[in-house]
């Protein structure tokens, strides 16, 4: 399935200059979203993998049914202020700014190898803080799984220590 013809430009979003991807559109159609899910589910379907972690909030949109599908736990990291239980925080930077991820605690046993779901790898940073999470909690990242990587923007530079898989590249 070409899944780009799902993917719909928008531009000058969030800021002028920036051509923002947005997958609503695949998101609508059931046969390209379980389509991406079925790749996903392949991918590691036969690696030792013991949760899924997604990143607030579009890996959520693919983490928990891809944790579903290989039937184990789906570890939410989330965005400063949502999590009740201790958690660990990092702070980063993001394409627009400083940001900050928390994950909690408990959320993996120690050695639990993850892998990390979310929707675009753009300039790494999110992906980066959400792999540093997974490590200082005691978690080993796997994998770091996106829809969509826009190679301009380097982002898979900074993630060189880590196995990165995406389907669609711009």
């Amino acid at each position: 399935m070409e899944l780009k013809q799902f993917i719909r430009d928008i531009p000058d979003f969030p800021q002028p200059g920036v051509l923002f991807r947005d997958i609503s559109p695949l998101l609508r159609e059931p046969d390209a979203f379980c389509y991406v899910l079925d790749r996903f589910t392949t991918t590691y379907r036969d690696d030792r993998v013991d949760a899924i972690v997604g990143i607030e909030s579009r890996g959520f949109i693919f983490g928990a049914p891809l944790a579903d599908r290989l039937h184990i736990p789906f570890v939410p990291i989330r965005k400063p202020g949502k999590l009740p239980a201790p958690r660990m925080s990092i702070e980063y930077t993001l394409e627009y700014g400083q940001s900050q991820l928390d994950i909690a605690q408990d959320a993996l046993r120690p050695g639990a190898r993850a892998v990390i779901v979310d929707d675009v790898l753009a300039t790494g940073g999110t992906a980066q803080a959400a792999a540093k999470l997974v490590e200082l909690i005691g978690g080993e990242v796997h994998a770091i799984q996106f829809l969509i990587e826009l190679t301009a923007l380097g982002g898979r530079s900074r993630l060189e220590s880590y196995r990165v898989e995406t389907l669609i590249t711009y």
